[in-house]
C-alpha cells in the first residue's frame, strides 16, 4: 500500500495516541502529535484519505478517528518502532524460569509472567508427543501388586503412573525390566516408544520371558498415561481482558472465555505458528476465530537444540502496545528455551 510519507506519519501518530489514550483522535491533537507542523485542516484531509483506504474509522459521530484492523496491520508491518525491554522485567523473568523445574511448571511460570507484565492473557503451548523424548524409565514396588512407573521426559519432565499388576515382582526383577526398557527405548520420542511397545506386545509374546513381557505391558500403560496429557496449553490472566477497550460486551467476553476453556481451539490457533519462525501477529479476524475478532495474538516459537517444542504468546485487545508486547514475547521464548537447553546439556 503506497502512499506519502506524510500520510504514514499521520497514521503512525494516530495509532500511537489511540493505543496510549484509548480515545478517538481528533485533527488538532494529531497535528501536534505528528510533529509535522501541519494545520488542522491539512491533517483532516490526510485523515479523510486514510479513512478512504480503510485504515481508520470514526466509531461514532465525532471528529476523532481510531485505527481499523487493517490500520493496525499496516502500522505493525511498516511503521512500528519496537521499544527496548525494561531490564528489571527481563531479570525477573530469567530468574523465575528455573531450569530445575518440569517443562509444564516452567510453561505455567512463563504464561503467568507474560500475563503479569502485559496485564493481558499469557498463553504457552506445551510440547506434544511427537517432540517429547523418553530419557529414562524406572519401576518402584509400592505393594505386592502395585508398581510406580516413573518416566523422565525431555530430561526434566517427570511423570508418575501407578500400575496394578497381575503378579508380584521383586525389586531385582523391576530393576532388570527397567534396564531392558532403557536400553531399547531411551532417546526415542513418545510416539516411537508407544509404537515399539505395541509392536513388541504383538510379536514377542512367545519369545520374552514373563518379566520382560510384563515390563513391556507396564511401560505401555505408563507411556499411554503420559500421552493422555499431550497437546495442552497453559493460559493465565484471562480476567485481565475484562473491561479493556473493545472487550466490554458481556456476550463477547463469554464466547472468548469459552474459547479459552476449550483448549483444542487455542491449540489449533497456536499450531499456525509452529511451522513459522519468528514473531507472528494475528490482528482481529486474521485468527479465523470469531471470538478473537476484537483481539490480537502475538506469538513466537520456543526451541531446544534447534527443535521447536511449542509456541507462546500474549492475547489482548487490538489496541495493545505492540511496541512493548512484541519484544517481550520474543525474549520470553528465548528465556523459556534457555533453561530447557541447559537441562538437556547437563545430561
Amino acid at each position: 500500500m503506497a502512499f506519502s510519507e506524510r500520510s504514514q506519519q499521520i497514521l503512525k501518530s494516530l495509532v500511537e495516541v489511540y493505543i496510549r489514550e484509548g480515545q478517538p483522535v481528533g485533527s488538532r491533537k494529531l497535528a501536534h502529535a505528528s510533529g509535522l507542523k501541519l494545520s488542522s485542516s491539512t491533517v483532516r484531509n490526510v485523515m479523510a484519505e486514510l479513512e478512504e483506504r480503510g485504515l481508520i474509522i470514526s466509531p461514532y459521530t465525532s471528529a476523532g478517528r481510531i485505527p481499523t484492523d487493517q490500520g493496525y496491520r499496516f502500522f505493525v508491518d511498516t511503521l512500528l518502532t519496537v521499544q527496548p525491554l525494561d531490564t528489571a522485567a527481563v531479570t525477573k523473568m530469567s530468574e523465575s524460569l528455573d531450569a530445575e523445574t518440569s517443562i509444564a511448571h516452567t510453561a505455567e511460570t512463563a504464561s503467568t509472567l507474560l500475563s503479569e507484565i502485559t496485564q493481558m492473557a499469557g498463553v504457552v503451548m506445551l510440547p506434544n508427543t511427537a517432540t517429547k523424548t523418553l530419557r529414562h524409565i524406572e519401576f518402584i514396588r509400592l505393594t505386592e501388586k502395585r508398581i510406580l512407573a516413573i518416566l523422565v521426559i525431555d530430561n526434566q519432565d517427570v511423570q508418575n503412573t501407578i500400575i496394578q499388576t497381575d503378579r508380584s515382582f521383586t525389586e531385582s526383577e523391576l530393576h532388570q525390566a527397567a534396564n531392558y526398557l532403557n536400553t531399547s527405548l531411551s532417546g526415542r520420542s513418545l510416539t516411537e516408544v508407544r509404537a515399539l511397545l505395541l509392536k513388541s506386545l504383538q510379536e514377542t509374546r512367545e519369545v520374552l520371558d514373563g518379566t520382560m513381557q510384563a515390563a513391556i505391558e507396564m511401560a505401555e500403560q505408563a507411556v499411554e498415561s503420559a500421552s493422555e496429557n499431550d497437546a495442552d496449553v497453559v493460559i493465565a490472566g484471562q480476567t485481565n481482558l475484562m473491561g479493556q477497550e473493545g472487550l466490554t460486551d458481556v456476550s463477547q467476553l463469554r464466547d472468548l472465555f469459552e474459547a479459552f476453556s476449550e483448549k483444542q481451539r487455542m491449540l489449533a490457533l497456536l499450531d499456525q505458528s509452529l511451522s513459522t519462525p519468528g514473531i507472528q501477529i494475528f490482528i482481529g479476524d486474521e485468527s479465523g476465530y470469531s471470538e478473537l475478532n476484537r483481539c490480537s495474538l502475538v506469538t513466537s516459537q520456543y526451541q531446544v537444540d534447534g527443535q521447536v517444542l511449542g509456541v507462546l504468546g500474549v492475547i489482548g485487545p487490538t489496541r495493545m502496545a505492540y511496541d512493548r508486547v512484541i519484544p517481550l514475547v520474543d525474549v520470553t521464548a528465548k528465556l523459556l528455551g534457555s533453561p530447557l537447553n541447559q537441562a538437556n546439556e547437563s545430561l
